[in-house]
């Protein structure tokens, strides 16, 4: 560890190069995110037929978060086992500005932007669980009491980023061109790279683990491959597999990127699975504390799987919400994506609100609101938010003309679950993480939004089945209403599930020793 230290029951002086980072990167993420979709629509994808533009920029945009959130696994190994945080985030950090000046420069050019696309998830993702995993190393159990108000400035900075990237990349996308709207986030990218590396001196850097016999992906392979009376999980771990060959033998039809999601998905379900129920066969040979660091971190992943749904709905605000305010009643000079801007906006006025009156008020009340119990309350109101969606959806499709300022609510409603959910999350993943598996935990923080993602690709690619666009129609539904009300109905079944396995989930306290 290196010679800065952490001030005892102070925040750290090194926060704000990291809180500046943060500010300048979602700046530069969001407000390219932000003009992808109606970018695609009106320029790239001019070639495609008229009707199936926004079928296509969807698809698009989707895969793109995919790789965003997927790439963190990379990310996340790399920094715990070569590199460590701080060199992992520089590196990637440069490629990320890279993929950003790339979409300037090929707004004309589909190789070359969908290059730049990559290069930005590649780059993003891989900084994405470690610039929070990072900030979280700078406290220690002196300390670790300010660490919730260093997250939740943190998750409020990302969102005065996002708030001002909304407003202001649609109309320089309109108002003046592409390369000009693509061109401001790359400086933004550049500038947050320089603001991360003026506080080098001042960082706690843990250094990345050594290679250790008894790490979680060892443990869980002498649980598995050790025969006993009943080799269930051995089974369990194999039909993954299975799972995961199939899904990437029909990489052609579910294309790459939902198919080998789909095959970790298998691999992780059921290997972690099986890997649960033999768990004890590992005890002997690895170490009582790691075997139990294998069962902590495989019920954590539990608890992200159940959050999935959760991110199916929340990004869906930047393409589905989207076209849906196309069709609604507006300002000649209010563009569709500004409205995304309401979503930052109350974030920064919920984080506050909810730290200094709701969780006080609970708690008066005799209400813990604990971060467990948060975000699944939190999964229900995304549930709640599509349904108000749904109904306006009806609406529109019954020809009766709708405001965009209806569309307040269920932003209101997504925002205050982004709230409980993710904001919360950071800090709870971290803090549950064993210290040799930091980076990695966040990673898989960030592999649930991939997840949520697929699930909205495969719902997608479903309705567009025969069989199933007959069923809608029997409904009497639209297909965007449809997948409105189904999305909603998603996320309160997993509200549900989520309520029931939070009971009698224990958590952990793995924040550093002070020191």
């Amino acid at each position: 560890m290196s010679d800065a230290t952490t001030a005892t029951g102070r925040m750290p002086r090194q926060i704000p190069y990291i809180i500046a980072n943060e500010a300048c990167e979602r700046f530069s993420f969001y407000g390219m995110r932000n003009i992808l979709t109606p970018f695609l629509v009106s320029s790239m994808l001019l070639y495609a037929p008229e009707a199936e533009r926004a079928g296509i920029a969807k698809e698009v945009f989707h895969t793109f978060v995919i790789g965003v959130y997927f790439f963190p696994i990379l990310g996340g190994w790399i920094a715990d086992r070569i590199l460590g945080k701080y060199r992992t985030i520089m590196y990637f950090s440069l490629l990320y500005c890279i993929g950003q000046g790339l979409l300037a420069l090929f707004v004309d050019n589909r190789l070359g932007f969908y290059a730049g696309l990559f290069l930005i998830a590649l780059g993003s993702g891989g900084i994405k669980p470690l610039v929070a995993s990072f900030m979280g190393d700078q406290f220690d159990q002196s300390n670790k009491h300010l660490a919730r108000l260093a997250f939740d400035a943190f998750y409020w900075i990302i969102n005065f980023g996002s708030l001002f990237a909304s407003l202001l990349m649609p109309i320089a996308l309109k108002n003046h061109s592409p390369e000009l709207a693509f061109g401001i986030p790359g400086i933004l990218m550049f500038i947050a790279t320089v603001f991360f590396w003026m506080g080098r001196k001042r960082y706690v850097h843990v250094p990345p683990a050594p290679a250790n016999p008894h790490s979680f992906l060892n443990v869980a392979k002498t649980a598995l491959f050790t025969r006993g009376d009943s080799n269930t999980g051995f089974i369990m771990a194999m039909i993954g597999f299975a799972l995961a060959a199939l899904a990437l033998a029909f990489t052609a039809k579910l294309h790459f990127v939902p198919a080998v999601c789909l095959a970790i998905v298998s691999v992780i379900i059921f290997g972690g699975y099986g890997t649960s129920l033999q768990l004890d066969r590992a005890r002997g040979k690895h170490p009582d504390e790691a075997v139990e660091g294998v069962r902590a971190v495989l019920r954590l992943l539990i608890v992200f799987g159940l959050i999935t749904p959760f991110w199916s709905l929340f990004d869906q605000k930047a393409s589905t919400w989207v076209l849906q305010a196309d069709l609604m009643v507006k300002p000649e000079w209010f563009q569709s994506a500004q409205m995304q801007a309401l979503n930052p906006a109350l974030v920064m006025i919920l984080i506050p609100f909810n730290n200094l009156v709701l969780y006080p008020l609970l708690k008066k009340f005799g209400f813990e609101p604990t971060a467990i119990r948060r975000m699944g309350f939190g999964i229900a109101f995304s549930g709640l938010a599509w349904v108000v969606a749904g109904l306006i959806q009806l609406q529109i499709d019954g020809g009766t003309p709708m405001s965009i300022t209806w569309q307040v609510l269920p932003y209101a409603l997504l925002t205050f679950a982004e709230v409980l959910v993710s904001a919360t999350g950071l800090e709870f993943a971290y803090s549950q993480a064993p210290p040799s598996m930091k980076g990695v935990i966040m990673a898989f923080w960030y592999l649930s939004v991939t997840i949520g993602n697929l699930w909205v690709l495969l719902a997608n690619a479903s309705v567009k089945q025969e069989a199933v666009l007959s069923k809608i129609t029997g409904t009497g539904l639209s297909e965007a209403a449809f997948l409105m009300f189904f999305f909603a109905g998603f996320a309160l079944l997993a509200s549900a599930a989520f309520g029931l396995y939070a009971r009698h989930y224990k958590t952990q306290d793995n924040y550093r020793p002070a020191g």
